[in-house]
């Protein structure tokens, strides 16, 4: 929640403070409304209702939002923001709560850091955050991102691993709660700059000797996530957009909508001929923009070996889109889809087993028989960002056509690291009117092959490069296993049972 307008203030505006020489001194800033842009902490809750919670949730924290409204004006700050906490996060288990804060919030919170007062704050040699929202939901992104050295907020109520939605005394930190625990956390010593926007920040910020006030007006733009101290590269979480409540009170009623409609989509890849698929897509409302020249079928008659598709992965579709650019079937090697995504898919999909060996004779039989696609990276990346692209491919042929891949949604991501990954495809065609952009690159010529001469990691980071530089992305060497590490603690595989050859991962 945020307060509407600002009245006259006994401190100057946050414009006037110097960011010179503020190595030495310490810095303690409030966040909704002060080191954020946006002064509504709305948005924010939506995501943990729905990540922790599913639509009911989110439905439940819509459905009580004008009651937090009128508490928080009405009332008090500190009654409408426990409304929040307890629509949003009641008997949700801990462990999801710092999931999503850990993998699906920093995202949407470094793209709202107000450029004044990081201006001011990243200047400062030590850095305090001091906020009415839980300290749970907010310290990873804080510490993480923005370079936090202390993160004062509300504490949960916490029984059995389960939160319960209520609070720890004094209760939510406003007002002089904010004042008290600042004088726990600081004692007697005096923070050089306190930055508010609010006036119930005022009695934090008198304890400083240098108060600045953010003004509400006008919101300014927003600083770039690549001039934070770190890129968010990897995050999860199903929601594209921050949602106000009428956003999201929309996204919730599109929901059984959508998914009749996704339905009818995946009917449709399943039913259609791919050389219908393209223009059956268009019509479901599913626009596929295919640029370049892609090359023509492999004549077996004539031995010619089947193309290798290299390909930038954005989700588990991208081969099927490749296939429906191309109007003919082709083969797709991947390290793990759900066993329903393999029924749902129009084309052929093959599991590799994680064996150099073994995945190699497989990738060379394969080729034998017909155009096969392949996604290096391994796994999906949201973000402008390319993975690090596995090597085996170049060692096995030298038929390569690299393949940009680009995708738009609207209003879920069709990937996750944390869910179900069977519902990705789903998720995908959900969206109102989904967008694909395939890009066909020249093929390779011999020279930059290992034919050629070039060693098999020559050849992937230079494919790496040329597509990056078609998208405008950026070329990391982050891998699999560092993005599972990142959003779910894990390396991205699962032990195998014995009796099964293939080693499953949890998937793109």
């Amino acid at each position: 929640m945020g307060d509407a307008v600002v009245i006259a203030s006994p401190f100057p505006t946050v414009d006037e403070c110097s960011s010179e020489d503020r190595g030495g001194d310490t810095v303690v800033a409030d966040l909704d409304g002060t080191l954020l842009c946006g002064r509504s902490s709305f948005p924010y809750f939506a995501h943990m209702a729905f990540e922790t919670g599913g639509v009911l949730r989110l439905l439940m924290l819509i459905l009580l939002a004008p009651l937090a409204g009128l508490l928080y004006y009405l009332v008090s700050e500190s009654a409408g923001i426990q409304v929040l906490i307890f629509a949003s996060m009641a008997g949700a288990r801990v462990a999801d709560i710092e999931a999503v804060a850990r993998a699906v919030l920093p995202k949407f919170y470094a793209s709202d850091i107000h450029p004044e007062s990081w201006r001011v704050f990243s200047a400062c040699g030590r850095r305090c955050v001091l906020t009415a929202n839980p300290r749970i939901m907010v310290e990873a992104f804080l510490k993480e991102y923005v370079g936090a050295d202390t993160v004062v907020g509300t504490e949960l109520v916490i029984w059995r691993g389960r939160a319960t939605g209520l609070v720890r005394a004094p209760g939510v930190l406003v007002g002089e709660n904010k004042a008290d625990a600042l004088r726990k956390k600081f004692g007697a010593a005096s923070p050089e700059v306190g930055i508010g926007d609010r006036r119930t920040d005022y009695p934090f910020m008198r304890h400083c000797k240098e108060r600045y006030l953010v003004p509400a007006a006008p919101k300014p733009r927003s600083v770039r996530r690549e001039d934070l101290p770190k890129p968010v590269v990897f995050h999860d979480g199903r929601l594209v957009q921050n949602l106000s409540p009428a956003l999201a009170l929309l996204s919730v009623l599109w929901i059984p909508i959508g998914f009749l409609l996704a339905c009818l989509r995946l009917a449709a890849g399943v039913l259609l001929p791919t050389s219908m698929l393209y223009q059956g897509y268009r019509a479901l409302g599913v626009r596929i923009t295919v640029k370049g020249t892609p090359p023509p079928p492999a004549s077996r008659a004539t031995g010619q070996s089947g193309v290798l598709f290299v390909c930038s992965h954005r989700t588990l579709l991208d081969p099927v889109f490749l296939s429906t650019s191309l109007g003919r079937p082709i083969t797709a090697v991947t390290y793990s889809v759900s066993r329903l995504s393999e029924i749902l898919s129009p084309i052929r999909t093959v599991r590799l087993t994680r064996d150099r060996a073994v995945d190699a004779a497989m990738i060379r039989r394969l080729l034998a028989e017909g155009d096969l696609a392949i996604c290096p990276e391994g796994t999906t990346c949201r973000e402008t960002f390319l993975l690090r692209f596995s090597a085996l491919f170049a060692e096995l042929t030298d038929d390569i056509v690299p393949v940009a891949m680009e995708n738009q949604m609207s209003m879920f991501h069709g990937t996750t690291a944390r869910g179900w990954k069977a519902m990705d495809p789903f998720f995908f065609f959900m969206n109102p009117s989904p967008k694909y952009v395939v890009t066909f690159l020249s093929k390779l010529p011999g020279e930059l092959t290992c034919k050629g001469g070039k060693s098999s990691h020559e050849v992937a980071n230079y494919i790496q490069r040329l597509i990056a530089s078609t998208l405008s992305y950026k070329c990391t060497n982050f891998t699999r296993k560092d993005k599972y590490k990142s959003l779910a603690g894990n390396d991205g595989t699962v032990v195998s049972k014995p009796n099964i050859v293939d080693k499953k991962g949890m998937g793109c």
